[in-house]
């Protein structure tokens, strides 16, 4: 899988890819690109800070936020060094270890929107700041690895990102599989027509 390329592109190459750590694998079901300091959507747009360090690369690294002071959110580094890109993970299917993707989320049963939000995708891997940077495409801690991709492929704007410009709220930068039930607003998405 090529994670290196313009962010919708990876985006969109990451559909149907799975994250595993330990027992728990899940498979990626939406996704949102994020550009680098000209997108005003992106964590990059003010430069390069501590926080957003591991955005500047390598691609294949993990970079890691913490949001609204409750959830951590897993993003995907895709530009090449130097150059600040990356996707946010935000929806998910459990392909193995639901028992403790139940006990992490707190869950009693699982549902479609089990890892539905970037937040429950990370506290289903059991996710935290130590993850920050991580690269994943070696083996331990946290990997992607490659899956199937969806057969069809749905798209829009993306979610929460009123502060942008009008021109990067309206990006259709949001990808899903169009076959997924785990995929948040999914009747806000259309066929991707690439």
């Amino acid at each position: 899988m090529k994670l290196q390329g313009p962010a919708p592109v990876a985006a969109r190459a990451l559909l149907g890819q799975l994250l595993v750590r330990g027992e728990v694998t899940l498979r990626i079901t939406e996704v949102e690109a994020y550009g680098g300091s000209g997108d005003s959507a992106s964590h990059a747009r003010h430069g390069r800070t501590a926080r957003n360090a591991p955005m500047w690369g390598p691609p294949g690294r993990a970079y890691l936020y913490f949001c609204y002071g409750m959830h951590w959110m897993l993003n995907v580094v895709t530009g090449p060094e130097g150059d600040a890109s990356a996707v946010l993970i935000r929806g998910a299917e459990v392909v193995t270890g639901m028992d403790t993707v139940l006990a992490r989320r707190n869950a009693a049963k699982a549902t479609p929107l089990l890892c539905a939000g970037p937040g429950k995708v990370a506290q289903a891997l059991g996710l935290d700041k130590t993850f920050d940077g991580h690269d994943l495409r070696t083996l331990g801690g946290l990997e992607l690895r490659p899956g199937a991709a969806p057969a069809s492929i749905l798209a829009g704007p993306r979610l929460g990102i009123g502060f942008a410009t009008p021109e990067d709220q309206a990006r259709p930068w949001r990808f899903a599989d169009g076959g997924s039930s785990a995929v948040l607003k999914k009747r806000e998405l259309a066929p991707w027509e690439g």
